[in-house]
């Protein structure tokens, strides 16, 4: 946990933008701020109790199922930033935890919410109660205040939304995390990658992400695009990936 600080129920990490983390405008991309946050958030659990090692005791295992994240600006490279976590509370199944990635200056720059559920990894079941699935995280553990007020919304395309196909991918080596599984921020990686250089380039303001069905290595995920206009004016690309025709996981992003 080298470098990671508490205050209270909330924990922080410094951090300077990397290369590797940055596009060709030297911009944190999205799939990296995810990475970033991932790491955090295990170390967040960990501090109060609850961490991947605490639920291997039990057989049991966090898993993410719905992130939104939302851009004020973007961390350039070599920047400063500081980013914050902290466990939020419950909404039904899910455990709430929330991000806040500020300037050196303490300026917003990136806001997130996240929403995860606890499996048995034995299983592979959810466990239904989130209070009695790990007595550790209770409410006395949680932070104060919110990065994002509304919880992680479940991502719904239009009925009349024209899919085209975007390529297909299939899992390998470097989409892998330590349990085997595909790590979340590679579905984003893969979301940005069907928009072609121009699109991505452009900046999301909102990411909203849910993650629906396990993706194993080998597997084959046919990877379709569509977009609509927002009632604001605004435009909104989603990306699906399926599996064997059913969906495995869906972003919504919004410019």
């Amino acid at each position: 946990m080298k470098g990671v600080y508490r205050e209270k129920n909330k924990f922080y990490q410094e951090i300077t933008v990397p290369c590797y983390d940055v596009d060709r405008d030297r911009r944190l991309r999205p799939s990296a701020f995810m990475d970033l946050a991932q790491e955090l958030a295990h170390w967040g659990a960990e501090l109060i109790g609850a961490g991947y090692d605490a639920l291997q005791e039990s057989k049991t295992a966090w898993v993410l199922s719905r992130m939104h994240i939302h851009f004020t600006d973007t961390p350039l490279w070599k920047e400063d930033i500081r980013l914050w976590t902290w466990h939020k509370g419950f909404d039904g199944l899910f455990f709430l935890r929330d991000f806040l990635l500020q300037d050196a200056e303490g300026r917003e720059k990136v806001s997130a919410t996240s929403s995860w559920l606890i499996i048995d990894t034995e299983s592979r079941r959810l466990l239904r109660n989130p209070a009695e699935s790990n007595p550790l995280l209770d409410l006395s553990t949680a932070g104060e205040g919110y990065a994002i007020a509304e919880p992680a919304p479940k991502v719904q395309a239009p009925s009349d939304l024209t899919w085209n196909p975007a390529g297909n991918h299939t899992v390998a080596y470097s989409d892998l995390d330590f349990l085997g599984h595909v790590n979340n921020a590679r579905y984003m990686a893969w979301a940005m990658d069907c928009l072609g250089l121009e699109d991505a380039f452009r900046r999301p303001v909102d990411v909203s992400i849910n993650f629906n069905r396990e993706v194993r290595p080998g597997d084959t995920v046919e990877l379709f695009r569509g977009g609509e206009i927002l009632s604001d004016g605004r435009d909104a690309c989603y990306v699906e990936g399926r599996v064997e025709g059913r969906q495995c996981f869906i972003v919504k992003m919004e410019y």
